[in-house]
């Protein structure tokens, strides 16, 4: 592949993941759904140095974002929790997609959801009569109280009979869930048909292909188990090139890549110029091996590495200029005190002068601090050190 069509490569995947312009999907609540259905899901997580994950993906592809649209469209029924590869805020149109794991949690015993019968019994009986729960609604009155009915087998059963799909989450409290019945959450006009193991598989790769722009067997079945479901996407990416809806893409040292036949054609524009701070859970970030082979940036999240073996920092965010990476940043936001802290600013693309990007850099940071409640940013380190200077000034205390 030459150098040229490298470059028309990443910028169909970055106009297939909604970072190629401002607005890609629109404004307000209807953006976010827009997203979420063309990305397929949204990864949850807990960490809180910056915004969570979830607000930040979507805070990305939508800049006038409001956590109140998400909640919205839950509570619309509109979107859903549950697992794709973790877990994600899911179209709910894509519902019957889920059911296959629910089927599987059910059959199956995991020592991560031990927990009697009896106590699952309890737990859904209580929702079903007195209406929507949080796991610390089921916590004793008398800590020292002991029994069944107690805070952790309870919490633990209703994880269980959300996995299984008698429970969904019909909301949430900041990060509390908000548990009821299947009934009184899942539309009606929602099919719950069990999908066969081809609709299933083809519903992955189909979601892959409008997610990703380019996309490959291992990614469509990341972290999803068996050697019948792999045959099955490899059987269907294989009736998609010969019927020439998708084209196989190869590059050297890496598995054949799939996209629409199209999809070139459709991306001639370039990217727009701009800096995009990424979240490390991003879904155009989240298969690491592909953003190294495809774009050169080698990235690990090391907020799970011990302190003394991390290179970069706790939670560093990709910093994305353009169609290219140019490094990445550790931060925090200290919101008490409305301060966004550079950690460590790491330039490691040297391709770039300073002045091609530092204003849009200086625009998106100042952007971030906004969206994360800071009024002001501080800078503690930069790599390489001759650019510290030149930063320190471009934002003023």
């Amino acid at each position: 592949m030459t150098k040229r069509e490298l470059t028309q490569l990443r910028r169909a995947i970055l106009a297939s993941q909604g970072l190629h312009k401002p607005n890609p999907f629109g404004k307000g609540k209807r953006a976010v759904l827009a997203t979420v259905e063309k990305l397929g899901y949204i990864q949850i997580d807990t960490i809180s140095v910056v915004h969570r994950a979830h607000h930040h993906t979507l805070w990305t592809r939508v800049p006038d974002y409001q956590e109140k649209y998400l909640d919205r469209l839950v509570k619309e029924r509109k979107l859903f929790e549950y697992w794709f590869h973790a877990a994600s805020y899911l179209p709910m149109r894509d519902y019957r997609f889920a059911i296959p794991l629910m089927q599987r949690f059910r059959e199956r015993q995991s020592p991560y959801y031990n927990v009697d019968q009896k106590i699952l019994n309890h737990v859904y009986d209580r929702i079903k009569i007195d209406g929507p729960q949080k796991a610390r609604d089921f916590q004793a009155p008398n800590k020292k109280s002991g029994g069944w009915w107690e805070w952790k087998p309870a919490k633990v059963a209703l994880e269980k009979l959300f996995m299984q799909g008698e429970l969904m989450i019909a909301g949430r409290e900041g990060m509390q869930k908000i548990y009821d019945i299947k009934e009184r959450v899942l539309p009606d006009s929602i099919d719950t048909s069990m999908p066969d193991p081809l609709e299933y598989a083809r519903y992955l790769v189909e979601t892959h292909l409008r997610a990703y722009g380019v996309t490959n067997v291992k990614q469509i079945t990341h972290l999803k188990k068996g050697k019948e479901l792999r045959k099955n996407v490899e059987d269907i990416l294989y009736e998609m090139t010969r019927n020439k809806e998708v084209q196989e893409i190869n590059l050297d040292g890496f598995p054949s890549l799939y996209a629409y036949s199209d999809l070139l054609e459709k991306t001639k524009r370039k990217t727009q110029a701009g800096i995009r701070l990424l979240s490390p859970f991003d879904n155009a970030v989240i298969h690491r091996d592909r953003i190294e082979k495809l774009f050169g940036f080698d990235y690990r999240i090391e907020c799970y590495t011990p302190q003394p073996k991390r290179q970069y920092g706790y939670f560093c965010l990709p910093i994305l200029f353009g169609d290219e990476f140019i490094g990445r940043i550790d931060s925090k936001a200290h919101r008490k005190k409305g301060e966004l802290e550079l950690i460590h600013l790491h330039i490691e693309n040297t391709k770039y002068d300073i002045k091609d990007w530092l204003d849009p850099f200086v625009e998106s940071v100042n952007r971030f601090a906004s969206f994360n409640e800071c009024t002001s940013v501080s800078i503690t380190n930069v790599s390489p050190g001759s650019l510290k200077n030149t930063i320190m000034q471009a934002f003023p205390k």
